[in-house]
């Protein structure tokens, strides 16, 4: 183990060193393992400086970067420059942010969007806990280094590492990104089991080290029972707290929407995805609006929305990858923006947005114990409601049994994860979307 020895103490007086952000100390000194100091991958020497006085140099012993342990990465080691204090005195509380899967593509977008202000405000400083694997950890130093030369003001800690229960710790928002791609030949039953035990030990170390309230995205595919896994293995964070991401589906029917009206994005509201990320999933069309009017009354073509709308908002991720050769991971990293602000911004008035939530309490007869997308609403304090002025047809509902079967069957496929007995797979066909393999 690496130790840094401190030769001479800076001079600094403790009420300076106080609103420095020496966020590699005060990390370790919290923790209930770890007492020593420890630079993953800086040699060499460092400068520890104070803008009162100016401290002796601090000699620094490297540890061997094959130990892969979650620890602070480079510049995020070190203390900041005291003259900033006049503009962090106002920040509010630092938030630790934990995102697995951090080296891939969608984490690329992702990362520079949090660090950078956009989603949780200019005056929220953070920090971020990426998980690698032992294949991706070059390339997660990678990642630590450009966010290195970024020189985000905001971003105040940067660890990296592979073993989740310590990325995980003290997390309040965990984005969990990453997950096995599908494999050639390889079944919906073979990647829900394959998944699953990747989010069932993620829900596990999640409920042992992170925030008693922390905020669970999942990415990772398929999403919704992957969500339902890990709050399953969590049995201490509030099963409301999980969400399986379908914003970047209701996002795609927004558009083809504003396409069809010829208008623009920000005239379509009230979008709701309904059921499961697949294509079984509902694109909601009865209860959407146009500058305000039901969508049915602004697009007269009830057979375009009943038929191919649906589809091209199932299909877009396939259609891109044929345009680009690409899978959509840009515009997936924005949703899981929209999906962060829709949480920690008041919905605006009469709009609401979609979310892979647990379903027990829900207001719409959809059988307990799933995670299915639907229509939520936010305070803005990080919790949600479920909306009740939504409307039903005999087409909305015939849709939504297709896709809650669906995801009953898949529930039963991963008993084995959830502590419910025996996995038993009967899903009826084969439904992952075009381009999320």
């Amino acid at each position: 183990m690496a130790v840094a020895e401190l030769t001479t103490p800076p001079i600094c007086p403790k009420s300076t060193l106080r609103s420095s952000r020496l966020s590699y100390l005060s990390a370790r000194f919290s923790s209930r393992s770890h007492r020593s100091f420890r630079l993953l991958h800086r040699a060499g020497t460092a400068r520890i400086s104070c803008s009162v006085n100016q401290a002796p140099a601090v000699a620094v012993k490297t540890e061997d970067p094959k130990s892969k342990s979650s620890d602070c990465y480079g510049v995020f080691c070190l203390t900041y420059d005291l003259k900033a204090e006049d503009e962090t005195k106002s920040w509010k509380k630092l938030i630790n942010i934990a995102v697995s899967g951090a080296a891939g593509m969608i984490s690329n977008h992702l990362l520079f969007k949090l660090a950078s202000g956009q989603v949780f405000g200019p005056d929220q400083p953070i920090a971020l806990k990426l998980l690698g694997s032992e294949r991706s950890f070059q390339a997660l130093e990678g990642v630590a280094m450009e966010l290195e030369d970024s020189l985000y003001p905001l971003l105040r800690e940067v660890k990296i590492g592979i073993d989740p229960y310590e990325v995980f710790q003290d997390a309040e928002w965990a984005l969990l990104i990453g997950a096995k791609p599908r494999g050639p030949g390889m079944e919906r039953a073979d990647l829900l089991d394959i998944n699953g035990q990747i989010f069932a030990e993620q829900g596990k170390a999640l409920n042992a080290v992170a925030s008693p309230n922390v905020k669970v995205i999942v990415v990772g595919n398929p999403c919704n029972t992957n969500t339902l896994i890990c709050l399953k293995n969590a049995p201490n964070i509030p099963a409301k707290n999980f969400h399986a991401l379908t914003r970047l589906d209701e996002n795609r029917a927004k558009c083809q929407l504003a396409l069809k009206a010829g208008v623009f994005y920000d005239k379509v509201s009230n979008v709701t995805i309904w059921g499961n990320h697949s294509t079984t999933q509902v694109p909601d069309f009865l209860n959407a609006r146009i500058n305000g009017l039901p969508v049915k009354q602004v697009i007269t073509d009830h057979k375009w929305l009943e038929e191919e709308f649906t589809e091209k908002v199932q299909k877009r991720g396939g259609a891109l990858i044929q345009k680009w050769g690409r899978s959509s991971a840009a515009s997936t990293a924005v949703s899981i923006v929209d999906a962060i602000k829709s949480l920690v911004t008041p919905t605006p008035e009469g709009d609401w947005f979609s979310s892979g939530v647990y379903t027990d309490g829900n207001p719409y007869g959809i059988a307990e114990g799933i995670v299915f997308s639907m229509p939520c609403r936010s305070k803005g304090d990080g919790d949600y409601e479920f909306v009740k002025d939504v409307i039903f047809d005999d087409y909305l509902l015939k849709k939504i049994t297709k896709t809650e079967a669906e995801l009953l069957a898949e529930k039963r496929c991963v008993a084995h994860l959830t502590g419910e007995g025996v996995g038993f797979c009967d899903l009826p066909e084969d439904t992952m979307l075009p381009g999320e393999m």
